[in-house]
């Protein structure tokens, strides 16, 4: 019996995948529950498992391919228990020869396979007139922040979609039946988008001939969220960066003293971004407009407090979140940012990790930078920059000594943080690390 591998659910907001490593070839005997291949989809890494035990028929979607939820990846012939050799011989001798090109070559070689991800968009341009009257008022009634999230990343217009909400509103569940069918996207959305995204596609730009000495990659959909968002803060918000410095000798001296019991009685090091993220957490509540979000013509403010912490991967910046971290204590922050990186780094992060961020920290420090203005991470209102603590002559009373500095760099939407705001957000922070006293008592 043949038994099919097919693109799981790939989390609210996501379409589309890219098929990123086949782990067994055409012919090889497969178990229950075992991973078969890699998708890679713009915020996570996912492996999808044997549905059934027995032998890899056939391979539809070759490496670098496109394909949408539901869409047909392989087959397993439950049948085929220890004939595996021979028909693995033969149809790997088949694919040998489209296999040293997939890069180009991909998209005709697995044309029945992706037909359902490449297709679902190619409807848009014919319908859309369509539909257009009836949701005309659609774009007047505010959409909430589930939905406009939806319609933004998966690029879509919302005077397109049929509402069946109260008041004509559109529900979250109208988006996704407009993304299922493949409706409602923009029009002219490839051209018009590219460059403000800072890639423009490959068949915008004019020929460029090939060179031995160099390599050409496509770019993988994590890269591709990371260039839009980057050129979407800088193009939407009126971004400032304001900068102070701390001295982390008190923050030192209190690690190295309680370090090594630290570590023994919760099983993870003391670090310094558990000082951060909980100094943070009270400035946040002292100044609000830096924990919100600017919605339209409306704000939003946040009465909760989850952080994200950027984590370098070897696929790009990932930004997890620790939700509800002014709840947490010192060993569960430091034990949830060292879980993320370990699963950053093995490409185990899921959805629900990735998301609900209202306020970012990067450590750009640990990578031996010593000043920078970091982007926002959109729809945040504000994020901050730590940079390597280096030893440098200040003035203490009237003394010049030498203390252990860091600076710190908030970049902030002016339309929502006023200077004022932003400078005494990051003075606050100041105090709260030289004197770690302050984030123990809440003063």
């Amino acid at each position: 019996m043949a038994v099919e591998i097919k693109v799981p659910t790939l989390g609210e907001s996501v379409s589309e995948a890219t098929v990123s490593k086949w782990f067994k070839s055409v012919g090889d005997q497969v178990e229950v529950d075992e991973p078969m291949v890699e998708l890679e989809t713009d915020k996570v890494t996912i492996e999808v498992n044997a549905p059934s035990s027995g032998a890899l028929q056939s391979i539809s979607a070759n490496e670098g391919s496109d394909v949408a939820v539901d869409a047909l990846l392989g087959v397993i012939d439950e049948t085929a228990a220890g004939a595996a050799p021979a028909p693995d011989k033969k149809v790997k001798e088949a694919k040998a020869e489209p296999a040293p090109a997939p890069s180009k070559e991909v998209k005709a070689e697995s044309a029945p396979a992706p037909a359902p991800a490449v297709a679902t968009p190619a409807p848009a341009p014919a319908p859309a007139p369509a539909p257009t009257p009836a949701p005309a008022s659609a774009p007047l009634k505010p959409l909430s922040p589930a939905v406009r999230k939806l319609v933004d990343e998966n690029d879509l217009d919302a005077s397109k979609i049929k509402a069946t909400g109260k008041d004509g509103r559109l529900t979250k569940g109208d988006v996704l039946a407009a993304i299922k069918a493949g409706t409602a996207i923009k029009t002219a959305a490839p051209a018009a988008a590219a460059p403000a995204q800072g890639f423009p596609s490959s068949g915008d730009l004019p020929p460029r001939a090939d060179d031995p000495r160099e390599e050409r990659i496509r770019m993988s959909k994590l890269r591709k969220l990371i260039a839009t968002r980057l050129k979407q803060a800088q193009n939407t918000a009126a971004m400032l960066t304001t900068w102070n410095e701390v001295d982390m000798g008190a923050a030192m001296d209190l690690r190295a003293q309680y370090k090594e019991g630290f570590e023994k009685k919760h099983g993870v090091r003391l670090g310094f971004m558990s000082f951060f993220v909980r100094a943070a957490c009270i400035a946040l509540k002292e100044w609000p407009a830096v924990n919100a979000e600017v919605y339209g013509d409306e704000l939003i403010y946040k009465n909760y407090y989850n952080i994200g912490v950027a984590v370098g991967t070897p696929q790009g910046l990932v930004v997890p979140v620790l939700k509800d971290a002014d709840q947490m204590r010192f060993a569960e922050i430091e034990g949830s940012i060292s879980d993320f990186g370990r699963r950053a780094r093995d490409g185990k992060l899921g959805m629900d990790d990735m998301t609900g961020g209202t306020f970012t920290i990067s450590n750009g420090g640990v990578f031996g930078s010593l000043n920078s203005m970091p982007i926002l991470n959109v729809p945040q209102s504000a994020i901050l920059g730590m940079h390597t603590i280096q030893k440098r002559p200040v003035a203490v009373g009237n003394e010049v000594v030498i203390r252990p500095m860091m600076y710190l760099a908030l970049s902030y939407d002016h339309r929502i943080v006023d200077g004022r705001e932003a400078v005494s957000f990051l003075v606050r922070m100041k105090q709260c690390i030289e004197d770690p006293q302050r984030i123990m008592l809440d003063v």
